[in-house]
């Protein structure tokens, strides 16, 4: 019972955060959280399990949000019928590129993917279709409940909070899988998975995919909290440097990794930004810098690691120390 104690607490903590905390800027927060939360978590699939990191992630992110917002501006749908085909379009676009990419190790697959990801950018703000440079607009007036168009944060952080749960029961599954352990022998040593058999480049791709449909899901839902989506704001690299950092702060390959990062980097960003106005803009890539140089000097596993590492020592009497030349301790 006292495994299972600390997990309900945070639960329980989490079920009532909005209700706790009830002013809109604090419960839009707490959605926001839960928003990059599904969003890194996608990414951990492929950058934190399998150890190919991508910079790339946005393009799924944008599949999902164009997807959300073109099928109410084009066809005046609901954003929900758009989340299907922002998964298909993705998981498509991860398969195309992920062939090609994904032969590649290190940095130089992390440039593919942000190469990738410029381009994708570049080719939406010249195409009138997906809006251009002006971007897209969803409902500004509900017609009904399924536009999910509301005016309090609260509907839209039970449903990210769902979602949420959806995809780390997923992750979850995923790692204590064929798959899982195939994805961490990849991460260990690639080279050593092949030559056991393992199936590293398709285990991979798949990874890839999966790892893509889910983040366009994230993309549709930030599409929807937001009611508009423009090549900045759905394709802008910062995006994914702001889902790869909550994962690496976090704990990249731990399943609660993302949701500590996001807990810890969207309210301090929010705030700066509150705080400083228009002026936080630019101390927000200061701080992201600083996290990068900080996670890689001293704690590389993530927050969650130094926890456990903590708590693992916890109680542990410390070895008594022999003197050079003695025999045993005194």
């Amino acid at each position: 019972m006292r495994r299972y104690l600390w997990p309900c607490v945070v639960l329980a903590l989490v079920i009532a955060y909005p209700l706790v905390l009830s002013t809109p800027f604090q419960q839009r927060l707490g959605a926001l959280v839960l928003l990059y939360a599904i969003a890194a978590s996608a990414w951990n699939i492929v950058g934190g399990y399998a150890g190919q990191v991508s910079v790339g992630h946005v393009v799924f992110f944008g599949c999902g949000a164009y997807a959300a917002m073109g099928a109410y501006t084009h066809f005046a749908l609901s954003p929900l019928v758009g989340i299907p085909a922002g998964i298909v379009l993705a998981v498509a676009i991860a398969a195309i590129v992920g062939v090609p990419t994904l032969r590649l190790s290190g940095h130089y697959f992390s440039m593919a993917t942000i190469a990738v990801a410029e381009l994708v950018r570049l080719v939406v703000t010249n195409t009138n279709y997906l809006g251009a440079a002006v971007g897209l607009s969803g409902p500004t007036v509900p017609r009904n409940v399924f536009d999910l168009s509301f005016i309090s944060a609260l509907p839209y952080y039970y449903l990210f909070l769902a979602v949420l749960a959806i995809t780390l029961l997923i992750t979850w599954a995923m790692t204590n899988s064929r798959m899982g352990f195939y994805l961490r022998a990849i991460k260990d040593s690639e080279r050593a998975a092949r030559s056991l058999g393992a199936p590293t480049s398709r285990t991979k791709l798949y990874a890839f995919m999966l790892s893509a449909g889910l983040t366009s899901v994230a993309g549709a839902l930030y599409a929807m909290l937001v009611g508009f989506v423009d090549p900045e704001s759905g394709l802008g690299i910062l995006i994914s440097v702001k889902i790869l950092i909550m994962a690496a702060l976090g704990g990249a390959g731990l399943l609660f990794g993302p949701l500590v990062g996001a807990a810890i980097l969207v309210p301090l960003e929010e705030i700066s930004n509150s705080l400083l106005g228009g002026k936080g803009a630019g101390l927000t890539f200061v701080v992201y810098g600083a996290i990068i140089l900080l996670i890689a000097r001293f704690q590389p596993g993530g927050i969650l690691t130094l926890v456990k590492r903590l708590w693992d020592r916890r109680g542990k009497p410390e070895k008594a120390v022999v003197a050079a030349g003695a025999s045993h301790a005194p």
